[in-house]
């Protein structure tokens, strides 16, 4: 294996808090108003503005869709002031546009960062999901398994038994049958309606979001960025990609995926030290959403480097525009 050219991941990192800070901050002004478009807009204009303050030779390998779909942050496009490493960028700029829009809790700005070529080029499809939380052997959980055997296996991991576990799944038609057997052994479900980046983080820290698996399918390349989240925070996390017709098989080509099977783990979808920095828009159970107060705005921003196991939380105070 070629070796990595060197990763600033320390330098880096405060730079990747103000690109998501930017981001939030640029969406204040749409919370509550219904307006997904134009929330989206602004902070896709506003994250896309900081990273090319940063010195990286950067690259969006999980972005805002292909070139002709996405006016910004489009995959392929280039970041950055073209100094520094050669970095692999997966970004979200407004996680949760509906959330945003609605003033629904768990809107979220998320960005990861790690060196070129190490994070999975995720086409636009979707992606079955399946997520645990630190502490557990590999494999406890599998794809393999069936939705409830799932659940049972983890409990025993756990000690507990099934109606002691929360399970987190998006509520869509599609996730009826999966709805149905997980409540049939007994277990909880948290139904979100946006927001699965922010849905598998929550199975990082069980004893404060009351989630111990996520299960089901969403964006692919959502997944890629929970699956940095986890790298930084700890936990399991599996993705099979899914199609559902020959363009999307396409897509996945162009892309460099060559086994349309396979199930990617965590380490598979980030392949080396990852940092990740995630603020929050609305509040939500993993970070708080911004703050009005009279001439000043107040976000909080979760930062965290593999590298180190590091997780810092910054309060940034601006004045109010």
């Amino acid at each position: 294996m070629p070796e990595l050219p060197e990763f600033h991941d320390r330098m880096l990192s405060l730079g990747l808090a103000r690109v998501s800070e930017a981001a939030a901050l640029a969406s204040a002004d749409f919370v509550g108003r219904g307006d997904e478009k134009a929330a989206d807009q602004a902070a896709v204009n506003a994250m896309r503005n900081q990273l090319n303050m940063l010195d990286i030779k950067g690259v969006v390998v999980i972005g805002e869709g292909e070139r002709d779909e996405a006016p910004m942050l489009f995959i392929g496009e280039e970041v950055g002031t073209g100094n520094g490493p050669a970095v692999d960028i997966a970004l979200d700029p407004l996680e949760g546009t509906t959330l945003t829009a609605k003033d629904m809790p768990n809107a979220l700005t998320v960005i990861a960062m790690a060196p070129r070529g190490t994070l999975l080029h995720a086409p636009d499809v979707y992606m079955d999901k399946l997520a645990i939380g630190p502490g557990f052997a590999p494999d406890t959980v599998t794809l393999d398994m069936p939705p409830a055997e799932r659940v049972r296996a983890l409990a025993r991991a756990k000690g507990c038994d099934a109606d002691d576990i929360t399970v987190c799944i998006l509520e869509r038609p599609r996730h009826e049958d999966l709805i149905r057997e997980v409540r049939a052994t007994g277990a909880a479900i948290r139904l979100i309606t946006d927001g699965d980046v922010a849905g598998v983080m929550h199975v990082a820290e069980p004893e404060l979001t009351g989630i111990d698996m996520y299960m089901g399918s969403g964006g692919a390349p959502e997944g890629v960025l929970a699956a940095a989240a986890l790298k930084c925070m700890g936990g399991q996390i599996y993705g099979q990609l899914q199609f559902r017709n020959d363009d999307e098989r396409a897509r996945a080509a162009k892309a460099g995926i060559t086994d349309l099977n396979r199930v990617y783990t965590r380490d598979e979808m980030v392949t080396a030290d990852v940092i990740f920095a995630a603020t929050g828009v609305t509040d939500g159970s993993i970070l708080p959403g911004m703050k009005r107060e009279p001439n000043w705005l107040t976000t909080e921003t979760l930062l965290m480097r593999s590298k180190t196991g590091s997780v810092r939380r910054v309060i940034y105070r601006t004045p109010a525009k």
